[in-house]
């Protein structure tokens, strides 16, 4: 922790740590195991957590189980019985496409007394990147980078991610057929929606190509000519919610931003400090977010208004970046650092904003935090916080200042964690 932190940072952190522990899988997964199935049980999953979640199966299963799971590079953990493979994340690479083939592999030909325990967590769509016919990996790579500097939201992302994959919208749980599918999800999306989680590789999808090709061009995606073929045909359909092989296809959610959010008002009021969730769904710019919550806090400081201070103003949920510049940067340092310029040094605002998987954008860096001398220090050292964010470049701002969130591999991920600290003192 840096010297120059305050308690009030020093208690934001506590809260970021206390809403990631409440998602661990050893927490979460053991009291929605099923029952034992008559004929065997299988384990697939991918995500961030799906390896600690598959250890903690491993953990609390009595019986005979075997299968694989696929985690983002350094998220591993050992287990016994079931394989766990690594790949790339957020940009897919060839492990992610074998591991996805090998799990296809791994479910078919069972039968009705089979159970398919699927678990599923955030980041699965990078890490299942199995393409659909007449596409490749690099293509696929074409597309992923394309959607993440688009300005999409995570649902649309994974609408079009669905429409171009053979494992994606429902296709894993169609390959199960006819054994059970159980899927445990930890949810990184606003809405909690199973088909926007790891793209629903195990939930039936209602929508459409037409869907997909309609948010392309509303961001202007410009998608190779194969991908933009197979959308206009309609030849990557999905599959929908009255195909029979989705019959014996169930799903539960285990972990959700909102749970974390809690946890984190929790250890607010603990420390004797109010909390108030604003909401566990935040969508839009990440910069114009910032203002937003920039203008609520400072109401709250100056007008005790809607809440008297000192509080915490607690938010989860997905904003995006729409990338101009060349700089390093990530949704939650960009909102950050936006907030930072909007609150003006105010003397008694703090925040901190994280992704609670630990990397936010594609930087090993969780988030970063501010305080009251965040923009001083910082053009003390030459910085120009304004252009950096134009640029794109908040990671390298928060480094500069030493005030960057490094939590390392969470294994897990419930989505974006923001907290804004207004501490006490005379409002007009």
């Amino acid at each position: 922790m840096p010297s120059h932190q305050a308690p009030a940072e020093v208690l934001l952190r506590k809260m970021f740590d206390a809403a990631i522990a409440s998602a661990q899988p050893a927490i979460c997964v053991p009291p929605h195991l099923p029952a034992a199935p008559r004929g065997r049980l299988i384990v697939v999953g991918a995500g961030k957590a799906s390896a600690a979640m598959a250890r903690a199966v491993e953990d609390h299963w009595a019986g005979p189980l075997s299968g694989l799971v696929v985690t983002r590079y350094g998220y591993a953990v050992p287990c016994k019985h079931i394989e766990i493979l690594e790949a790339a994340h957020p940009v897919p690479d060839a492990a992610g496409l074998r591991a996805a083939q090998r799990m296809l592999e791994r479910v078919r030909g069972l039968n009705e007394d089979d159970l398919v325990l699927c678990l599923i967590s955030g980041g699965g769509s990078a890490l299942l990147p199995l393409p659909a016919q007449g596409l490749t990996l690099e293509l696929k790579q074409d597309v992923n980078r394309a959607l993440l500097a688009s300005g999409a939201t995570i649902r649309e992302m994974n609408c079009v991610r669905r429409h171009l994959s053979a494992i994606k919208g429902g296709r894993l749980a169609a390959a199960c057929h006819p054994a059970r599918v159980l899927t445990l999800l930890i949810s990184d999306v606003p809405g909690d929606r199973p088909i926007d989680i790891a793209s629903g590789p195990t939930v039936a999808d209602p929508t459409t190509s037409a869907d997909a090709l309609g948010i392309v061009r509303r961001y202007g995606i410009e998608l190779p000519g194969p991908a933009l073929d197979i959308l206009m045909t309609g030849r990557g359909e999905s599959v929908k919610p009255d195909d029979v092989r989705l019959a014996r296809a169930s799903a539960c959610t285990i972990a959700t931003p909102q749970m974390a959010l809690q946890a984190a008002a929790a250890a607010a009021r603990e420390a004797g400090i109010a909390a108030h969730i604003l909401g566990d769904a935040i969508e839009g710019e990440a910069r114009e977010v910032g203002k937003v919550f920039a203008g609520v806090a400072l109401q709250v400081a100056e007008h005790a208004q809607p809440f008297d201070a000192p509080c915490v103003l607690l938010s989860g949920g997905a904003t995006t970046v729409t990338v101009r510049g060349g700089g390093r940067g990530g949704r939650n340092v960009e909102f950050l650092l936006s907030l930072a310029l909007s609150l003006d040094s105010h003397a008694r605002i703090y925040a901190l904003a994280g992704d609670t998987d630990g990397v936010d954008g594609q930087e090993e860096i969780a988030g970063a935090c501010i305080g009251p001398d965040s923009l001083a220090r910082a053009r003390a050292l030459g910085l120009k916080p304004q252009k950096m964010l134009i640029d794109n470049d908040a990671h390298s701002f928060f480094m500069a200042l030493g005030d960057s969130v490094i939590t390392g591999p969470t294994l897990t991920n419930v989505n974006d964690f923001r907290a804004i600290f207004v501490a006490g003192g005379a409002a007009r």
